[in-house]
């Protein structure tokens, strides 16, 4: 007894990076609470005293607000984060190491004495408000979204999401172990990336973190692929020379981040006073233009122009054409006397 109260407390703290110390965990957790109140109804329920055990399940839920029946079997190291308004029904079967969130039914479709509730094997985790609801199976490592309504059995390591629930990632089965990296190995790289998805392993990859591990496990497959090459290069010809690979250093992600940061900032100061009052000034000479054009036929624009310039312009602008008339005149006698 006291050994699963251990194994219980401990859960939480792997699950749950808010719980702090022992004392916090055994006192303000309502999910272990709850837990604690179970393991002592279903073994009265287990003795016939029938009537005990709903008694105690029923005082359970009013100070949870979680609901486990005391006929339901649950193994080891289960968690329940948050609590309220979970429901677990009568046949139900969990294995070890099984999280639930708040607001997740465990639940049955039909009214039948037998196997009505669902099972979960061992490592599955239900979302918050996610319905399971039959008597099937839920495989290992399996993984029900928030609020997904499912009422078929799920595969082993299969991610289900959606109402009704649908299946949206399968454990590969053909995936190539050549590609596969070292754990270690994989982890360092992260850390040198500085890319670390919070409460994340390998046993809850999400899709993001999916995609960086592919990312960085075809990086080192590649990498070691032609690092291999470059080795028996090196041995059919001893005069190859190989030129070392670029590493990838912390200073280059900063410089990325911080351009981000610089084009992703407001434009504020000198810079955005000036954009102001250019757009301010092609406003108003766009305005002056459409003004010109809106002169109708019969008026005239105002002239502000100095009168005597005014007069000088007209004068010369008469000569110059007295001058062509001359010329035209001109070239038009030539012309004749040519011709004769």
């Amino acid at each position: 007894m006291f050994q699963r109260l251990r194994e219980d407390i401990n859960s939480v703290f792997a699950r749950d990076p808010a719980a702090r110390n022992f004392l916090e965990v055994l006192t303000n957790y309502p999910g272990l609470h709850a837990l604690l109140l179970h393991r002592i109804s279903h073994q009265l329920w287990k003795r016939n005293l029938k009537w005990i055990a709903r008694t105690l399940s029923t005082l359970g839920r009013w100070f949870t607000g979680i609901e486990i029946h005391p006929g339901a079997t649950i193994g080891r190291r289960f968690f329940i984060d948050h609590g309220m308004g979970v429901v677990i029904g009568e046949t139900t079967i969990v294995g070890d190491d099984v999280t639930l969130y708040q607001g997740v039914t465990l639940g049955g479709t039909s009214w039948n004495k037998g196997k009505r509730h669902p099972t979960l094997e061992d490592g599955v985790i239900v979302g918050a408000g996610a319905k399971i609801l039959g008597p099937f199976t839920v495989g290992a490592g399996a993984k029900v979204g928030s609020n997904a309504v499912v009422t078929k059995e799920v595969p082993a390591g299969a991610t289900v999401v959606g109402i009704p629930g649908k299946i949206v990632q399968r454990r590969d089965p053909d995936s190539d172990p050549g590609l596969e990296v070292d754990p270690a190995r994989r982890e360092a790289m992260c850390q040198k990336f500085g890319f670390d998805a919070y409460g994340m392993s390998q046993d809850m990859p999400d899709p993001v973190a999916k995609s960086m591990q592919a990312m960085l496990d075809h990086m080192h497959a590649v990498d070691e692929r032609i690092s291999g090459m470059c080795k028996t290069l090196r041995q059919l010809d001893h005069s190859y020379r190989d030129g070392q690979m670029p590493e990838i250093r912390d200073e280059d992600f900063a410089e990325i981040l911080e351009d981000v940061d610089r084009a992703c900032a407001p434009v504020i100061g000198r810079d955005a006073n000036a954009d102001i009052l250019g757009s301010d000034t092609a406003t108003s000479g766009n305005e002056s233009a459409s003004g010109n054009e809106d002169v109708g036929p019969g008026t005239s624009a105002p002239d502000t122009s100095d009168p005597g310039t005014t007069d000088k312009d007209s004068a010369g602008g008469s000569e110059t054409a007295n001058d062509a008339e001359h010329g035209a005149e001109r070239e038009d006698e030539a012309t004749t006397a040519r011709r004769q």
